[in-house]
Formats: C-alpha cells, sequence, structure tokens
C-alpha cells in the first residue's frame, strides 16, 4: 500500500464495472487494484493486503460466494458484496459466506463511497463493549471470554471466532441477561444502523456463534433469542 491512502481491492469479470467502480474511488482518495477472476483476486489479496474488498457475486468458473468463502479461511478483510441479485435468500447467502456488507446494482456512487467508509470505520473501530471490559476476563461454567487476548474457550478448547463474531459476544457476555433488538445491536457492535447495514447480519452472526460455542445451537446455554424482541446472554 503506498502512503496512507486506503487500499481497495476491485473484483469483477467486467472490465467496464471495474473501471467505472474504480474511477469512483479514486476520484474519492482511494488507491485501487483490481482483478478480474477468482485467481487474480487471491493473488492479490495475498500480495497487496487491500484494506477492503468489492467483490462482484456472478463471476465466471469460481463465483464469488466461493471466493469469499476461500478469502475467509485465512483473511478477516472487510468485503462488501455487489450484485444484481436483490432478493432477501441472496443476501442472507452473502451474508452467512462473511460478507460486511451487501449492495444491490444499480447503486449511486454517494451510497457506494457512504458504504465503504461505514464499512471500514466498523473494522477500524473495536466495539464499545470490548474496549470497556478490555481489563477483565468473562468465565461462564464452561465457556471463558478473554477480551485481553480476544480468546475464547470452552471447556478449555480454544474456539476460532472471527473479529466481528468476538465483538458481538463480548458485547453481550458483557450485559448478563440485559435484552438487545438488533437495531441496538448494529450499533452498539457493527457502530452501524439499517439504514447501511441489513439488519439479518446480526441474526446470521449469532447463528454462527452459536454453532462454534454451544453444545446443541439449535437449544443454546448462553445466546438466546427473546421471540419478538431481541437477544440476551444467559451467564
Amino acid at each position: 500500500m503506498a502512503g496512507d491512502a486506503t487500499l481497495v481491492l476491485v473484483i469483477d469479470d467486467d472490465p467496464q464495472v471495474r473501471t467505472l467502480v474504480s474511477r469512483l474511488l479514486r476520484h474519492e482518495g482511494y488507491e485501487v487494484i483490481e482483478a478480474g477472476d477468482a485467481a487474480e483476486a487471491l493473488r492479490q489479496v495475498a500480495q497487496r493486503d487491500p484494506d477492503l474488498v468489492l467483490l462482484d457475486v456472478v463471476m465466471p468458473q469460481v463465483d464469488g460466494i466461493d471466493l469469499l468463502a476461500e478469502l475467509r479461511s485465512d483473511s478477516q478483510v472487510p468485503v462488501i458484496m455487489l450484485t444484481a441479485l436483490g432478493n432477501e435468500a441472496d443476501r442472507i447467502l452473502g451474508l452467512r459466506s462473511g460478507a460486511d456488507d451487501y449492495m444491490v446494482k444499480p447503486f449511486s456512487p454517494g451510497e457506494l463511497s457512504a458504504r465503504i467508509e461505514s464499512v471500514l470505520r466498523r473494522a477500524q473501530k473495536p466495539a464499545n463493549a470490548t474496549q470497556e471490559a478490555a481489563t477483565a476476563a468473562f468465565a461462564f461454567g464452561a465457556l471463558e471470554i478473554d477480551p485481553r487476548t480476544r480468546d475464547v474457550r470452552v471447556n478449555g478448547e480454544l474456539v476460532e471466532l472471527t473479529a466481528r463474531e468476538f465483538d458481538l459476544l463480548c458485547f453481550l457476555a458483557g450485559s448478563p441477561r440485559q435484552v438487545f433488538d438488533r437495531q441496538q445491536l448494529l450499533s452498539q457492535v457493527w457502530q452501524s444502523s439499517a439504514e447501511w447495514q441489513d439488519p439479518a447480519t446480526v441474526t446470521e452472526h449469532v447463528r454462527r456463534i452459536r454453532r462454534k460455542i454451544e453444545a446443541d445451537p439449535d437449544h443454546p446455554r448462553w445466546v438466546l433469542t427473546v421471540r419478538g424482541v431481541g437477544y440476551r446472554f444467559e451467564p
């Protein structure tokens, strides 16, 4: 990355789309690199370590969802998916694959710029609860959460959580039995709102946390659903 400019990788098989988006981003002061397929995208990520990725969903050979899964195997780079597929099932699939945000084409230059700023801000700024709890570890029976090392253990075994999964779990555990709705969690953990972030991302992150820490994710012990309201942590 040259200087202090934020480096954005634009991945799209359509060179006209790449050129248009890249021109917009450079106008906004970003440094931009491009990739037209999965192999080139992975090479750019490994060599250039971008600050953010804009990823088209529909691409030949390896589509965006599969490429995102491969990226997430060893990278937590923020990813915004760009697609013409706008139904809810497609958005949820993108979020479940590890996307930080999801934009449906066509979109305005202003919306793209604002979403990039929002995702970068969330990626660079730790959750409030994690900051406040930075000096204290939590222990809830078999579950241990250490904000200082960002480690989570169940029955002494280390559990691998993504940065956002850890922030969400730590936030909920920091206020046991308090119920938070998805809007509150978007605000506190993502520093976002439903205007910019699909509330379904909260639901999906809760599902992933349960899958990793709960003995029976369908009947969770720690992260509980309060029907019609939101979620709470049971100590």
